[in-house]
């Protein structure tokens, strides 16, 4: 039997909590699928480095939310204009990843109102060659399972998403950043409203996908109970409205910041960052003058977490102008950051 779970809250650390929760929790003798929105954010994979995926200064000064998830794959920007979609079922016993039996009910119900969908690459779906739908899984073990395997599948639907806000969010900038993590490729990409046969908005439209995808599944509605959701809301804060898990999780990687500031001159900042998100070493360069060595400096960063509020606490008790003439601690944190 397949189950319709709907969450109405648009907070992403809580929406990727009730996924994981579903995954673990509920009955393995049925499948679930759910329908949710995220107020603005950026949600990277598994195995990537945050900060590699976002533009940090831009993410900060709009409020947007970094969440990590569950599954592989790249970072993808979620606003009120995109609906999400997620399935949690047995896996194949191989337990090889197969993006296309579950992009192919969707595909379906989009092809029937209008939409003219391909399925094309590893995990996107696309209309005249523009991405609008990208794809990730989670695959793991399930002792007593018959299969031994489930998944949770899941994937976005860019119906009247800001595009121009999820080009500005992605963009990593000039910065050079080593690092063994996985690297997003980004698609050109579209919203699929204006290819509408009937133009309704996006509550409209989640009530008609979730109907397509209840009569192709017999699928049935289901609730939490009040002890479910507070479960929910507790890994919620215990691990996905954490730092550690959405930026600390990153890989170790070396990162180099060069910036040349007015009254000041070049300055030049190579970092090497830890797995669990902290400072090992950091070193200083450039011509800009200086009354105290900032190898002082750099001892004081070392082992803290490269958080721009732990950091912004730590030079606040020191005079960055002694280690760089006439920088101010707002370019410090911007040069950074940024």
């Amino acid at each position: 039997m397949m189950y319709y779970i709907e969450s109405r809250q648009t907070d992403p650390y809580r929406n990727l909590a009730l996924e994981q929760f579903v995954f673990d929790n509920l009955s393995k003798e049925n499948s679930y699928f759910m329908l949710w929105q995220n107020h603005n954010s950026i949600i990277v994979g598994k195995h990537q480095n945050t900060l590699e995926e976002i533009n940090s200064s831009y993410v900060k000064k709009n409020n947007i939310t970094v969440a990590r998830r569950l599954s592989g794959g790249g970072a993808v920007y979620h606003d009120l204009g995109n609906l999400n979609f997620t399935f949690i079922c047995d896996a194949d016993k191989s337990g090889s990843i197969d993006f296309s039996i579950f992009c192919e009910p969707i595909s379906k119900a989009l092809c029937s109102l209008g939409v003219p969908v391909e399925v094309s690459g590893r995990n996107d779906m696309t209309v005249e060659g523009k991405k609008f739908s990208g794809n990730a899984q989670y695959i793991k073990r399930i002792t007593g399972q018959t299969s031994g395997l489930r998944v949770m599948h899941h994937g976005t639907i860019l119906y009247d998403s800001d595009l121009s806000v999820l080009s500005k969010a992605l963009k990593t900038g000039n910065d050079k950043i080593e690092s063994k993590g996985i690297k997003s490729i980004q698609s050109r990409v579209t919203n699929i409203r204006p290819y509408m046969n009937k133009d309704m908005s996006i509550t409209d439209f989640w009530a008609v996908l979730k109907d397509h995808i209840a009569t192709a599944f017999d699928m049935k509605d289901f609730s939490l109970t009040e002890e479910q959701d507070a479960a929910v809301d507790e890994l919620k804060e215990k691990t996905y409205a954490q730092w550690s898990w959405n930026y600390g999780h990153s890989p170790q990687y070396t990162m180099r910041k060069t910036r040349r500031i007015d009254g000041c001159g070049k300055i030049e900042i190579l970092l090497d960052i830890s797995k669990g998100g902290k400072i090992n070493n950091v070193a200083f360069y450039g011509d800009f003058f200086a009354n105290h060595d900032p190898a002082e400096l750099a001892k004081n960063l070392t082992g803290h977490h490269l958080e721009y509020e732990e950091i912004k606490k730590i030079i606040g008790d020191i005079n960055i102008s002694q280690y760089f003439h006439a920088l101010k601690e707002e370019d410090f944190l911007s040069l950074l950051f940024e």
